[in-house]
């Protein structure tokens, strides 16, 4: 049976102050599929989404649901209509309840008007019931559950206004592949039971594991909408870059010289509370050391612990052989150290100042002149410098970098720390969030300071990227190394093995 249109979009544009962000965008969403929108940071994704959710109207064009004209007022207009989102960034509020997140501004009422108690518990318990969450109690705060939990109850939420759309803007990216598969499951659930849903990922294994369409944006156009039958990884990425695909080589070489290499940075014995116990390791220059492991392993916390940003209750950190008494990051970058951390938003980025200001925040004292004033034209000077070198797109320095794409983003945080010309990178999910050719980028800048002697720890959660990448793996089950492979032993078998403390 043929399915009908559930939401068209007909010649949509969206400007912004300078900025066109959608060019005459039309492709229609089927009833009861999942369609997913692919493209690189900046392609218009997430403008479109917008349009569809309500929090933007678009500035030309129209928009059909169900066969009937739809202008859109508000967020909660477009939850009146069956239409909801779930942010990459969840919305839930942590202080409240299971219960009063789902119900949140809709709470039942009794007789009199008087809150429902009984009947807003019964209903929460149906919504958790229908995303696999019945095990939870609703009474439970949402800050005592876990991320994957809080991914569910968002659905549940979207679930219970009656959804017949629901966006889903990058839903797996903060979960372990375990809890991923779970999420998947649900999501092909709500597709039997008649719920439409529009799926956002960087993650193209992903997006063709669940999708039944996919379209593709670049620079705001609609550049094709096709059946997943129709498609491959490879033909996604040349439609989203606009080039013909080859696969890139990450890495050129990798070391196999250890014994004419200096030991760069040796850490012995280093304890972070019951997250971190007893790890050591070497780091050698001009080399990519991974550390890898399952979410909860203590990968991050041993670079927050090296770097002077969370405290250690031991362990020995020798840079060139001579002991560092590291306790603040401050002293960390004296010694050549940078750290681009995990959370770019909430970790690495003031989001309300410039990409001047982010990018030459942690350099400032060299900046200023004898009487202590900020040189200006220095700043201004260094900051162009490292937007060419890495290249950064970004209309002007004094853009706010909330403005720019995630890519972007990442590179000005990359920046700021090579401003400091480090001996040492730690870079933790240096790509998480990004599209594919700014992960392409990312592999390039660090493949280029491997080469000036720069050595690099990297965290990541993609496998193939850390087989891709590093000279030399470490793995991690709670807060313990199991095991360290060489470049040319590594594989995808042998780090789960290790990563969940199965040796061989």
């Amino acid at each position: 049976m043929e399915r009908k249109a559930i939401y068209k979009f007909q010649n949509i544009c969206k400007y912004f102050p300078g900025v066109k962000a959608l060019d005459d965008v039309s492709f229609d969403i089927m009833e009861g599929e999942i369609h997913a929108i692919v493209g690189e940071n900046g392609a218009g994704k997430s403008t479109l989404m917008n349009i569809i959710s309500g929090v933007y109207q678009p500035s030309s064009g129209s928009l059909v649901f169900e066969g009937e004209r739809l202008e859109l007022k508000s967020v909660s207009h477009a939850q009146d209509m069956g239409i909801s989102m779930i942010h990459q960034e969840l919305s839930l509020s942590p202080a409240l309840d299971i219960a009063e997140n789902i119900f949140a501004g809709r709470l039942p009422k009794g007789k009199g008007g008087f809150l429902n108690i009984r009947k807003l518990y019964a209903k929460t318990e149906e919504a958790l019931k229908e995303v696999g969450l019945d095990y939870l109690n609703a009474h439970t705060l949402i800050r005592d559950i876990s991320t994957s939990q809080q991914q569910l109850v968002e659905i549940a939420k979207a679930l219970a206004l009656k959804s017949k759309l629901i966006i889903m803007d990058e839903p797996t990216s903060s979960l372990t592949a375990s809890e991923a598969n779970f999420l998947e499951e649900i999501i092909l659930g709500l597709k039997k039971s008649g719920v439409t849903i529009l799926y956002i990922s960087h993650k193209l294994d992903e997006i063709m594991r669940l999708a039944d369409k996919i379209t593709v944006l670049r620079d705001g156009c609609h550049i094709v909408t096709d059946d997943k039958s129709n498609m491959t990884i490879e033909k996604m990425i040349s439609y989203m870059v606009g080039r013909e695909y080859s696969k890139i080589t990450v890495r050129e070489s990798f070391l196999d010289d250890y014994e004419n290499r200096r030991v760069i940075l040796e850490v012995e014995d280093l304890c972070v509370g019951n997250k971190v116990k007893h790890v050591g390791f070497k780091l050698y220059e001009g080399e990519i050391l991974g550390i890898t492991g399952l979410v909860g392993a203590g990968r991050s916390e041993v670079l927050q612990a090296v770097y002077g940003a969370d405290p250690r209750q031991s362990g020995t950190i020798k840079i060139l052989g001579k002991e560092c008494h590291l306790q603040r990051t401050g002293e960390a970058i004296e010694q050549g150290m940078g750290l681009v951390p995990e959370g770019r938003k909430t970790q690495g980025l003031f989001l309300k100042l410039s990409v001047r200001d982010n990018a030459s925040v942690m350099y400032l004292r060299k900046l200023r002149s004898k009487a202590g004033l900020l040189n200006t034209r220095k700043c201004r000077s260094l900051t162009e410098q490292y937007i060419k070198k890495l290249n950064i797109k970004t209309p002007s320095q004094g853009q706010l970098i909330e403005n720019l794409s995630g890519g972007n983003q990442q590179k000005v945080v990359i920046a700021r720390c090579l401003m400091n010309h480090p001996k040492i990178l730690f870079m933790d999910e240096p790509t998480q969030g990004i599209d594919v050719g700014a992960k392409e980028e990312i592999y390039q800048i660090m493949n280029e300071l491997v080469k000036e002697g720069v050595s690099i720890v990297m965290v990541s959660s993609e496998m193939q990227e850390t087989i891709s990448l590093c000279d030399r793996v470490i793995v991690m089950y709670e807060g313990q190394i199991t095991g360290e492979l060489m470049h040319k032993d590594v594989s995808d078998e042998k780090i789960l093995a290790l990563a969940s403390n199965k040796r061989e």
